[in-house]
């Protein structure tokens, strides 16, 4: 006989499981027990939101399905942030949850919520699972879900007494038929006809690349696309990363606070080709403006989201490693001189504006600085805030990726997303750059980042404010600075040494730079205090 725990274990086992992020609780004891029998390492993490955002940063930085754990109750209520965090920017999950013994759900007994009826909104899929018997063709059609169409988190509760429950064998499912579910990866050939035809009589192109590209990885082949036809590239924030920022044809980020030349370029295109982007209200605050005087071309693997947002010419739904693939074969288009030449004039022309101040660091050249520095495949992961505008912008990336909380723009997002991808990717430089506001909502998780001696690297914007919201209420309030200013805030240098990890503070970029050379130099975690003047702007 085995039991359910140990099936689950088995699950994970067979889906290549070898890092997960969780915290126990009684339900979910069973379950926690027989992983100590197994090489699966389970990463303690100090609260339960952060399980799922370092679930995340590890599922990012590998392109696998990341897995975290919580018991029943608030243990489960503390993760749906981070699982609807991880659904917005369609990352891969699959979030398991115990819950209380079958015979009493519904009577509001001990640490007892409808977990799965919580999540409905956004889970890609979610499983109350009744019978023990049912967990490996549950797990299997999980991780497949997940992993498959539009990535996204899919979660699974598990009563105790299904955990404690035994059956005679385990035999894990080949393969997955999931009624219904069938997502459609290859684009339509007419389609794509339809779309080199557009692409070859338009003069003023231009791509738009979103997150959908990296989820598919399909990286390579876009950047292949790009030689091919020189046609210039702008990226949503979930798309930085796809094109290394020195890259000529490379425009820059798109949006409210993007840069000025990406904007000015989509708005004079004659033809937009979106690539796995939703062109949110972020990214395209006005999408009518620009359909007034562009063809638009919309590749997406979730067929909701084309014309969700702006008003598609040529739809094209399938996977994009595949649909690149077959535009490729047939692909005979060079970008004009003319428009390629108008391109760089206005990234010449619009650069991002500095403003020093004295005994403060200034955020946006010291980031750029300290891009420079860092290895070619080196992943940062940007909290939310000003912190997450002056990363987006200033990042100098390589070949490396750029990790944020886009859709939901979740607070506290970065450090323990750091520490999933620095668990993936032991061998890359990981940076986490925070405000002291998103500091304070996870500085929990230096714990987890000792405990596990990780080699994260943190750097908080120290300006004792909540610095986007400060901004707005400068902007649009009258100055009127209502519970924005962060009037208590600890020292941060002897916090982190409370910890066990060494720490600096900085009044000057050149102070910075030092201290961030000795940074990169270590092998430990470390933590670098930036003082930042609070009137420093988004933008």
């Amino acid at each position: 006989m085995i039991s359910g725990a140990e099936i689950m274990v088995k699950c994970l086992q067979e889906e290549g499981v070898s890092v997960l992020f969780g915290y126990p609780g009684a339900v979910i004891c069973p379950f926690f027990d027989e992983l100590t029998h197994t090489d699966i390492k389970a990463v303690l993490v100090r609260q339960e939101q952060n399980a799922a955002h370092c679930a995340s940063g590890y599922a990012r930085a590998l392109s696998t399905v990341g897995v975290c754990v919580a018991t029943s109750g608030p243990g489960a209520l503390n993760m749906i942030t981070g699982i609807a965090t991880a659904y917005m920017d369609s990352i891969p999950l699959v979030c398991i949850t115990g819950q209380v013994r079958s015979d009493v759900l519904g009577r509001d007994v001990f640490q007892e919520a409808d977990i799965t009826g919580a999540c409905e909104s956004f889970v890609k899929h979610s499983y109350l699972v009744k019978d023990t018997a049912d967990l490996p063709r549950v797990f299997k059609e999980a991780f497949h879900i997940a992993s498959t169409g539009r990535p996204g988190p899919v979660l699974i509760d598990v009563p105790v007494d299904v955990q404690t429950g035994t059956v005679g064998e385990f035999v894990y499912p080949e393969k997955v038929n999931i009624i219904g579910y069938k997502p459609s990866v290859h684009g339509h050939p007419m389609q794509i006809k339809r779309a080199l035809d557009m692409i070859s009589q338009s003069k003023r192109p231009i791509i738009c690349a979103g997150g959908g590209v990296l989820s598919s990885g399909a990286k390579p082949k876009f950047r292949e696309f790009v030689d091919k036809t020189g046609i210039p590239v702008v990226s949503t924030m979930m798309g930085i990363g796809i094109m290394p920022t020195n890259d000529p044809r490379y425009v820059g980020m798109l949006g409210s606070h993007g840069m000025k030349a990406a904007n000015v370029s989509v708005h004079n295109a004659d033809l937009v080709i979106l690539c796995g982007a939703r062109v949110g209200d972020r990214a395209v605050a006005s999408p009518d403006q620009v359909v007034e005087h562009a063809n638009v071309i919309h590749i997406d693997i979730d067929p909701a989201e084309i014309g969700k947002n702006m008003k598609t010419s040529i739809p094209i739904v399938g996977d994009m490693k595949n649909v690149l693939s077959q535009m490729l074969k047939s692909v005979d288009y060079t970008t004009p001189d003319e428009w390629k030449q108008q391109i760089a004039k206005w990234k010449d022309e619009y650069t991002v504006s500095v403003r020093k101040y004295d005994g403060y660091v200034e955020p946006k050249s010291f980031i750029a600085h300290l891009s420079e520095k860092l290895r070619p495949k080196a992943i940062m992961c940007a909290d939310v805030g000003q912190n997450q505008i002056w990363c987006a912008n200033n990042y100098r990336i390589r070949d490396g990726r750029f990790f944020t909380s886009g859709g939901m723009g979740t607070m506290g997002y970065s450090v323990p997303a750091a520490a999933g991808a620095k668990m993936a990717r032991p061998d890359r430089d990981v940076i986490a750059v925070c405000g002291d506001g998103s500091f304070q909502m996870s500085l929990n998780e230096l714990a987890t980042i000792a405990q596990e001696n990780l080699n994260v690297k943190i750097i908080v914007m120290r300006n004792t404010v909540l610095g986007m919201v400060h901004e707005l209420q400068d902007l649009h309030y009258g100055s009127r600075y209502a519970v924005t200013e962060l009037e208590t805030i600890p020292d941060f240098v002897k916090l982190a040494q409370a910890y066990g990890i060494d720490s600096a503070m900085a009044y000057s970029n050149e102070e910075a730079e030092a201290l961030a050379e000795k940074m990169m130099q270590s092998d430990k975690p470390f933590v670098l205090v930036c003082n930042v003047h609070p009137n420093t702007t988004s933008r």
